[in-house]
């Protein structure tokens, strides 16, 4: 039986504030997929799974905002 997909339930402001600095490359590459390029900026993106996973390697280098519009 296939599940069904959720509806996107918004959006979230994800910003970077640790240095990529003598991380290791996956992280790196994480961060540049999020499209952050350089500490203590933010992109805002679409919260879905495939997001949150990605945000959940890398928690201790980012903080994460959900946005309410």
């Amino acid at each position: 039986m296939a599940r069904k997909k959720k509806a996107s339930t918004g959006k979230i402001e994800i910003r970077q504030v640790r240095s990529v600095s003598g991380r290791p490359e996956p992280q790196r590459r994480t961060l540049r997929a999020l499209g952050l390029t350089r500490n203590q900026t933010s992109v805002i993106q679409n919260d879905t799974p495939a997001i949150r996973g990605m945000i959940k390697q890398i928690p201790h280098m980012v903080t994460v905002r959900e946005i309410t519009e």
